[in-house]
């Protein structure tokens, strides 16, 4: 009796659930796929030669190779701080933990062009710290440090925030165990919690990565927008685009889409293996265990 109401009950919601899916498609097909689909449109709009020709162009080359060094930089960097800050905040009480936490969520709370104008108060010219960087020469703003600062501040918290609750969902049994063995600090991140962390460690670099590349907002502000020097992939997509050169910003834009769509399947792909991540987390923390004992 109660299987034959909750298949009543089925058919009766069958009608709702398939016009909520319609409607998410609809959405979907709306505002993802067909901008997506336009840019590669606009791409090809005069043909093969000319997106050839745009993409090959030495100052979008420049953008490329710019984009990529400064994701280079930041995407390390933020590495070492999120795996820090997440295994300070999930394995210890301290004072002060609230504070850090806040200060991890702050660039999600300010403009990034905000963000680049307190690098210009900082750095520039005439800012608190531009009489000294100037008598030593040394160029921070409108220059690859900046861009790389500015990147910083607004993709740090990515990996921290992937990592602080997959630490906390593993709790410190794992790493007690394992100290209690006789294993020193060092050994007890690399053997036992590095590997119960990677996928969550994995997925963050991605995000990261993702935003890194794709940032406009703060380094336009700290760029200075000089062509083949501090122009990166969207900045150089904005300077076309504002000289009516529409084919070979949209043929730049779509090297960022095709990048971002390799950041998808990356995310899917890590989605697929994170089952297989964590049964290789768990060997090897009992072969940690074994080799102690």
């Amino acid at each position: 009796m109660a299987a034959a109401e909750a298949r009543i009950d089925g058919r009766r919601a069958a009608p709702g659930r398939l016009l909520l899916i319609a409607a998410a498609l609809l959405f979907l097909g709306l505002f993802l796929v067909l901008p997506l689909l336009a840019v590669f449109v606009q791409a090809l709009a005069k043909g093969v030669s000319a997106y050839v020709a745009a993409i090959s162009d030495p100052m979008a080359w420049v953008a490329v190779k710019l984009t990529l060094t400064v994701a280079a930089i930041a995407v390390p960097f933020n590495l070492v701080f999120g795996v820090a800050a997440a295994w300070a905040i999930a394995k210890f009480e301290f004072r002060g933990k609230n504070t850090l936490i806040t200060l991890i969520d702050l660039p999600f709370a300010v403009s990034p062009v905000i963000a680049g104008l307190i690098f210009i108060l900082l750095f520039g010219s005439h800012g608190w710290f531009g009489g000294y960087l100037k008598a030593h020469h040394i160029r921070v703003v409108f220059a690859v440090p900046g861009i790389v600062l500015a990147t910083i501040f607004v993709t740090f918290p990515f990996i921290a925030r992937e990592l602080i609750p997959v630490m906390q969902a593993q709790g410190k049994d794992d790493e007690e165990s394992a100290l209690s063995l006789g294993a020193t600090g060092w050994q007890t991140f690399w053997r036992v919690t590095l590997p119960n962390i990677r996928w969550g460690l994995m997925y963050g670099v991605l995000l990261c990565n993702a935003r890194a590349m794709g940032e406009f907002g703060a380094v336009s502000v700290v760029s200075g927008h000089v062509r083949g020097l501090t122009n990166t992939m969207p900045l150089h997509v904005e300077i076309l685009y504002n000289e009516y050169n529409y084919t070979a910003a949209f043929a730049v834009a779509s090297l960022l889409a095709l990048l971002a769509l390799l950041t998808l399947v990356g995310k899917s792909f890590l989605e697929w293996r994170q089952p297989e991540l964590k049964h290789a987390a768990r060997q090897a923390h009992d072969r940690t265990r074994r080799e102690k004992t």
